[in-house]
């Protein structure tokens, strides 16, 4: 799964990374970001162009009929089922998108000592680029409209599985066009590559949420850590 994921990079970043469209803006970095956040994610506008646009970290789809409090946690959509299972089907077919992140966490270790891992690009890049959905759903209590999204997980590679037996899909470059416009199928959510990523002990203060969003250094390496 990818229950918490860091997105800290500059709009110059994320543009050369991912081609967004638009004029510069500050981006404001979070370090610790969980389930129901509002977080960046980029899309396709309605001239197929790519856009940066803030949403509710855990999908809520059109049909939903009850309160957002109601909604399950739909912030992971497994990448076995996400064609077919309700809550993520018709997302999967005509509303795509892609997750920025800088880099995300599992935890190793006993209950009540957990030890987090920061899991970043191997290459040193500033920039990961996770499989994911949106939706628009309009809340019947207020009228509002609600953006929210969704990172599609996988099987963990062989390397990852000493950490979690799930992770994020991590889309390669040359999968953003077909990804966003859903001419790829359910064949590219797969693990990504053994040598794709680096990982290092954080502090443990990352165990709550809300602790460290905005403070970088929750993700240094910990002591006695690479």
């Amino acid at each position: 799964m990818c229950g918490r994921f860091t997105q800290n990079y500059t709009w110059e970043e994320v543009h050369a990374f991912l081609s967004v469209f638009g004029p510069p803006r500050n981006l404001q970095p979070h370090y610790n970001i969980a389930p129901t956040s509002t977080v960046d994610v980029i899309r396709l506008d309605k001239e197929g162009k790519r856009e940066l646009v803030p949403m509710r970290w855990g999908l809520v789809p059109a049909w939903w009929k009850k309160s957002l409090k109601e909604v399950p946690a739909t912030f992971n959509a497994r990448a076995e089922s996400v064609a077919d299972k309700p809550m993520f089907r018709t997302a999967f077919k005509e509303r795509r998108c892609i997750i920025p992140a800088s880099g995300f966490f599992e935890w190793t270790g006993a209950k009540g000592a957990k030890q987090p891992h920061l899991f970043t690009a191997a290459d040193g890049s500033p920039l990961l680029a996770f499989a994911g959905l949106w939706d628009r759903w309009k809340d019947p209590a207020t009228g509002e409209w609600v953006l929210s999204c969704s990172v599609i997980v996988t099987g963990a590679s062989a390397w990852m599985k000493a950490y979690h037996d799930r992770m994020p899909v991590l889309l390669e470059a040359k999968d953003f066009d077909g990804w966003l416009n859903g001419s790829l199928g359910p064949d590219v959510l797969k693990p990504a590559p053994e040598e794709a990523l680096r990982e290092w002990k954080v502090s443990s203060r990352l165990n709550r949420t809300g602790v460290g969003d905005d403070d970088p250094t929750i993700i240094k390496p910990v002591a006695g850590t690479a």
